[in-house]
């Protein structure tokens, strides 16, 4: 899965990239007097306040819609191929070559059925046209999406619960057979809004000839964290200097750590946020523990002066560190780019006291937005694809994109496994989606503010401006103001 802001193919890859994405958008938008952006939402309140909420809405996004559908531009969905079908307009945001991959699936879908007809169209500023559109009452049928958008649209009644579309025997067979991150990434408030096409999972990549040429055995990776912290330090190398010339492993991004280390940002039993849970200031604690011991200055400035992490750019490829944690669209990366590169890819190992096989996921996910005129139709394509419907034949999708399947049935299936037997590493990142220590996002209406600020959290006691205490106290007062800010608009 590729793409987002900062590489050319689908999903969003970047975990920490506290961009407050346009999935925010109308809902988000300012006041007119001076506050900050507010989401929405009708939670307690009865049919005629919902009724004014979801009026005051579509006024205001009325208003702008003509002036922004001109500046984000317009195409209009391309002619049908088969007048006799019912048409099922499906947006998405890939673009170039991935555009190619997608329009090959909307093609096998419309060549294996004779009711209805994908239309498929790129859209960029995707998640904000698709709210524009929804509020003027033309969505489209399906919305391809990678951005944090469940919890704010569902929020403003924009999205179709897909569990109601399914039916209750329908919805409880595909709950018990998703991968529990792609139950997760999908549902707010017990409703299932967003099916999955593919996932991102975060894993080691080692390079043995580093650890060769340190005196360590590159079959024997550690196994714990406490570990992989005395490895590490054998394996930086300095100039004369004494500036960093090699990284050995340098923790970063601290939702794919926490886990790890048994903490968690959200308790789905209560309902709450746990930012400041004991076990993420353990996994902080950590991160600051690499950043004082090898100099965050002396990192930051070898790391600027890096070239781009992008495809042939990736500094692992290189050989600028030793061991790096990346997703798994490195894996084509490198066979594309550095067919001699060799390397293995592992688990992040746990502490003492932290759980195996746990880190952070995001992914490419399938909506209906709630105005659709054609919701059968786009739940079949999004069965298609997804390989909910038939796993065998959707298993060859995801090999064309390099996507994590979401269910064991696809994982299992032939094609699937040729594709993994043709890219070993691969494996390491199927069968860390299938744990439970997988988590995701927070199911809250601020999705990317809260990564924001958690990103900036952590960049603080990285560089000794905060302790790591402070900063988790930080963020969970910045979040709950901003929760708050919503529960006022509301009143």
């Amino acid at each position: 899965m590729r793409g987002g802001t900062r590489d050319p193919g689908p999903g969003n890859r970047d975990p920490g990239s506290g961009i407050r994405d346009p999935g925010l958008g109308i809902g988000e938008s300012g006041q007119g007097d001076g506050r900050r952006r507010v989401d929405g939402r009708w939670d307690g309140e009865g049919p005629a306040g919902r009724a004014a909420w979801a009026a005051r809405g579509l006024f205001a996004a009325a208003v702008v819609a003509g002036v922004l559908w001109l500046f984000l531009g317009y195409e209009p969905p391309r002619t049908k191929a088969h007048p006799g079908r019912e048409k099922v307009v499906f947006w998405h945001m890939w673009t170039a070559h991935w555009a190619q991959v997608i329009q090959n699936i909307v093609e096998r879908f419309n060549q294996g059925q004779d009711r209805y007809e994908v239309v498929a169209l790129t859209v960029s500023g995707g998640s904000l046209k698709t709210l524009i559109a929804t509020a003027g009452g033309d969505p489209p049928d399906c919305m391809a999406q990678w951005e944090s958008v469940i919890p704010a649209w569902a929020e403003r009644g924009a999205l179709t619960p897909l569990d109601e579309l399914m039916g209750p025997d329908a919805w409880a067979d595909l709950r018990d057979r998703l991968y529990p991150a792609v139950r997760a990434i999908g549902t707010y408030k017990d409703r299932f809004y967003g099916l999955s096409t593919g996932m991102n999972i975060w894993a080691l990549y080692y390079r043995p000839s580093h650890f060769r040429e340190a005196g360590l055995d590159p079959d024997r990776f550690p196994q714990t964290i406490e570990e992989l912290d005395a490895v590490a330090g054998k394996l930086y190398k300095y100039d004369e200097a004494g500036r960093i010339v090699r990284i050995g492993f340098s923790p970063r991004w601290l939702h794919e750590y926490a886990p790890v280390f048994g903490g968690t940002f959200y308790d789905a039993d209560r309902g709450e946020l746990t930012l400041t849970h004991p076990r993420n200031l353990a996994a902080l604690e950590w991160m600051v523990g690499y950043a004082r011991r090898y100099g965050f200055e002396k990192v930051d400035a070898f790391q600027s002066g890096l070239a781009s992490t992008l495809g042939a750019t990736w500094p692992f490829i290189s050989g600028a560190y030793s061991i790096a944690l990346e997703g798994q669209w490195r894996v084509e990366d490198l066979a594309r780019y550095g067919p001699d590169v060799d390397y293995r890819t592992v688990p992040v190992p746990p502490p003492a006291a932290g759980k195996a096989l746990a880190g952070w996921s995001n992914g490419n996910f399938l909506v209906i937005p709630s105005g659709a005129r054609q919701k059968a139709g786009a739940l079949a394509f999004m069965k298609f694809w997804s390989g909910v419907e038939n796993p065998e034949r959707a298993a060859e999708f995801y090999t064309w994109g390099g996507w994590l399947p979401i269910t064991p049935d696809v994982a299992r299936a032939p094609l699937y496994q040729a594709y993994v037997r043709k890219h070993p590493p691969f494996q390491t990142f199927v069968d860390t989606l299938a744990s439970p220590n997988v988590q995701v996002t927070p199911p809250v209406p601020i999705q990317a503010y809260l990564m924001h600020r958690l990103t900036s959290a952590e960049d603080a006691a990285l560089r000794g401006t905060l302790t790591p205490q402070a900063a988790l106290e930080r963020v969970a007062r910045e979040v709950e103001r901003e929760l708050a800010l919503q529960r006022a608009a509301r009143e």
